[in-house]
C-alpha cells in the first residue's frame, strides 16, 4: 500500500521522540497502536460486509438465470396435471364401473 522503507521509519521515530518526549512516548505508540488495530479490524468488517453482499447479489442472479433457463417447474406442473387428468379419469371410470353392478330389485 504504502511504499515506506527503514529509512523513514526511522526519521519518524526520531521526530516523534522530539516532539513527544521519551517519558509519553511509549503510551502515545500504544495509543496510536490501539486506533489502528481497530481501523484495520473496521476496515476488515466493511470488507466482509461487501463481499457478503456481492455474493447474495451473485446467488440472486444465478438463481435468477437457472429459473429462466431450467424449465424444471414447468415440468412439475405439467406432471400434475397430466397425473391430475389420469386421476380423474381413473374414477370416472371406476364410478361407471361400480354403478352397473349394483344389486337390481326383481320381483317375484
Amino acid at each position: 500500500m504504502f511504499d515506506v522503507g527503514i529509512l523513514e521509519l526511522f526519521v519518524v521515530a526520531v521526530v516523534a521522540l522530539l516532539v513527544v518526549g521519551p517519558e509519553r512516548l511509549p503510551k502515545l505508540a500504544r495509543t496510536a497502536g490501539m486506533w489502528l488495530g481497530r481501523g484495520r479490524r473496521f476496515i476488515s468488517s466493511v470488507k466482509d460486509d461487501i463481499d457478503r453482499e456481492m455474493k447474495a447479489d451473485e446467488l440472486r442472479q444465478i438463481i435468477a438465470k437457472q429459473k429462466q433457463s431450467n424449465p424444471l417447474h414447468e415440468v412439475v406442473e405439467d406432471t400434475k396435471q397430466a397425473f391430475g387428468q389420469i386421476k380423474s379419469e381413473t374414477e370416472s371410470a371406476v364410478d361407471a364401473a361400480a354403478k352397473p353392478s349394483a344389486p337390481r330389485d326383481k320381483h317375484e
